[in-house]
């Protein structure tokens, strides 16, 4: 028996704590889940600066009416992590001005389709109609303890579907997500060799200046997966590389949109071949090579990858 619920309008302040804290802790699960770091008590900071080109501290705690302490502890937590930079004003130099950092915005980049997930399944739960706060919040705990709000969140993202998707070519200023979404891809299933670490920050060195070519999903305004054509030592045969998803969105076929276009972009530009490096222990994604055509090649005894041990080649 749950004795808080006993307690009736009594108990409101504990229900509503509770309450809280078990919200708190589901969404840090889904956090956890797609491998982003973020503390979801940081995040009515993080928006009030995301959503404003420059803020101070003051028109922070006057937004979200919260302790100046509270307020300070949050951006110190921000600052830590290099989520935030502090920029003085321009015509006060007593006024700090705070704005999100680059890895700032990366890591808003990957948490906004996780919002949107998370806001349509809060609607969800607490879309009642109730004759009282606390018939509105047995209701309330009544769906959580039917479906936990993680697994409904990480539900929701995994099946959204993207309408908006777009395939755009390189560009500098996209650098960073092409680094930072193969580093993550990297660190999840297997581990940052020193050969990607060489190419992936200098993707203009080893892939744009040989005549490469790289590729970015864009959902809206976000960049949600990547991949590259990289050429070999044999004219018109490229390598189908660094290719990866944002957590966020795998599942959604991102990357078979993604190996389409390198596809059909070889057609075009009348590529004899691709070939591709992989390992037999993602049976998916090896299946899906296959499907589009990829045939099974001896693999080299001097393969770059030392995580390889298959080798791919589609004839165009």
């Amino acid at each position: 028996m749950d004795a808080l619920r006993g307690f009736s309008e009594m108990a409101l302040g504990s229900r509503l704590r509770r309450l809280s804290d078990l919200l708190m802790k589901e969404v840090q699960i889904t956090y956890d889940y797609f491998n982003i770091d973020f503390d979801p008590y940081l995040f009515p900071i993080i928006k009030i600066i995301a959503n404003k080109d420059g803020v101070t501290n003051t028109e922070i705690k006057t937004a979200l009416k919260l302790s100046q302490p509270a307020i300070t502890q949050a951006l110190n937590k921000l600052i830590d992590k290099g989520l935030l930079e502090l920029k003085h004003h321009k015509s006060d130099k007593r006024k700090k001005i705070l704005h999100l950092s680059i890895k700032g915005e990366h890591l808003i980049c990957r948490m906004k389709p996780l919002w949107h997930a998370m806001d349509l399944v809060v609607k969800d739960y607490t879309s009642h109609s109730s004759n009282s706060l606390v018939e509105h919040l047995n209701k309330v705990e009544d769906k959580l303890l039917k479906k936990s709000l993680s697994a409904a969140i990480i539900e929701e993202a995994k099946q959204h579907t993207i309408n908006t998707l777009s395939i755009i070519d390189y560009s500098p200023k996209y650098a960073q997500y092409f680094y930072d979404l193969n580093i993550e891809w990297l660190q999840t299933f297997f581990y940052v060799e020193p050969f990607d670490q060489e190419v992936l920050s200098k993707p203009e060195t080893y892939i744009i200046n040989k005549g490469g070519y790289i590729f970015f999903a864009k959902n809206n305004d976000d960049i949600v997966g990547t991949v590259a054509l990289m050429p070999t030592d044999e004219p018109l045969i490229f390598e189908l590389t660094k290719m990866a998803v944002l957590p966020t969105q795998r599942g959604q076929r991102i990357g078979q949109l993604l190996m389409q276009y390198c596809i059909d972009f070889a057609k075009a530009n009348t590529f004899k071949s691709l070939i591709l490096y992989s390992n037999t222990k993602l049976e998916n994604a090896i299946y899906i090579y296959r499907k589009f055509g990829f045939v099974e090649l001896d693999i080299e005894p001097n393969s770059p990858y030392k995580r390889s041990d298959i080798k791919m080649k589609l004839h165009l």
